[in-house]
């Protein structure tokens, strides 16, 4: 289990990036645990997601919505693009 201290956390960022590729690196504030660093991967495999970081930054739900009408005509309700379908 590596360990460092909030003051060498700041001063050798690259040295808890490169433990945290191994393991989690506990980081404490006045001799407490306060935060943990792990790779991206750990991340994955303890969440149990699979989206990269381009999925999450996708935001599918965002997209504009799509309304008709009753005669079936619909439109693009992301703004100007005038497209129909």
């Amino acid at each position: 289990m590596a360990t460092l201290t909030s003051r060498e956390f700041n001063q050798d960022v690259g040295r808890a990036k490169r433990e945290a590729r191994l393991e989690p690196v506990y980081i404490t504030d006045r001799g407490r645990p306060t935060h943990v660093l792990l790779s991206f991967e750990a991340f994955r495999q303890m969440t149990g997601k699979t989206e990269t970081i381009v999925d999450l930054l996708a935001m599918p739900e965002t997209a504009p919505a799509a309304v008709t009408d009753d005669s079936g005509a619909g439109w693009d309700m992301a703004g100007s693009s005038g497209v129909r379908f």
